[in-house]
């Protein structure tokens, strides 16, 4: 099983940025980090597909639409941003 952290969330670490910036860089790290969630989330789906978890592979198929759907909200934050 993959284990993945969230210390590159951190950047409130770095004094030097503005509050804005800061926000910038936070929203293109949840964009990374939920692209890379979404792709878990399918190959599980199609892991479950081969178990015949019909149920199972809507569901995991729902959470990546739900979360690409969030990423869009992140990607207009980041355009007001600028």
């Amino acid at each position: 099983m993959n284990h993945h952290h969230h210390e590159d969330t951190r950047v409130e670490d770095q004094s030097s940025l503005s509050e804005r910036e800061k926000l910038g860089k936070l929203l293109e790290f949840w964009i990374k980090h939920n692209d890379d969630h979404v792709n878990t989330y399918r190959e599980w789906s199609k892991k479950a597909g081969s178990e015949n978890l019909g149920e199972v592979v809507h569901l995991l198929e729902e959470a990546s639409e739900l979360t690409l759907s969030i990423n869009e909200l992140f990607k207009q934050a980041m355009k007001e941003l600028r």
